[in-house]
């Protein structure tokens, strides 16, 4: 019996260079509005994987995450997004197949009013603004044995 999945899952990133400016794309996709770079989660990535690779390809920034500030689920669509945090490593910004601009902005909550139109990519940046970080753990299984018994 096949199941079809219920949930697409996503990873995207509030990622901030040396001087605190924050990272906005503006894909062809979604052409009226800024928002913070991430993607889906393909077959055999974790999270982390994820969002690193997303961020890289949107904008050649290197990131690393430092956090999570949440997680969010669209019941239309069916889409869970993890919103981690991070800083930039390296890379110089560039647009991409998927990425018309890209920016590092100075971030206050006026700014990101004015580039990120839509209201759930509001808040999730203005959640990441305020540095509040969640729990997060990717560590099961942690040692082979632990691992279950094929």
């Amino acid at each position: 019996m096949t199941h079809t999945p219920k949930h697409i899952v996503a990873a995207a990133a509030y990622v901030t260079n040396d001087q605190g400016q924050v990272l906005l794309v503006k894909t062809y996709h979604r052409q009226d509005t800024w928002e913070l770079p991430g993607g889906q989660v393909e077959e055999g990535e974790t999270l982390e994987e994820a969002v690193i690779r997303e961020v890289e390809e949107e904008s050649g920034i290197v990131m690393a995450i430092t956090g999570v500030s949440g997680v969010y689920q669209n019941t239309q669509s069916g889409v869970m997004v993890i919103m981690f945090v991070g800083k930039m490593m390296s890379g110089r910004l560039r647009t991409s197949e998927e990425t018309q601009a890209v920016q590092f902005v100075d971030p206050s909550p006026e700014v990101f009013e004015k580039l990120i139109t839509r209201p759930h990519f509001l808040s999730r940046t203005l959640d990441a603004f305020s540095g509040h970080l969640v729990p997060f753990r990717a560590a099961w299984p942690c040692t082979a044995a632990e691992r279950p018994s094929q």
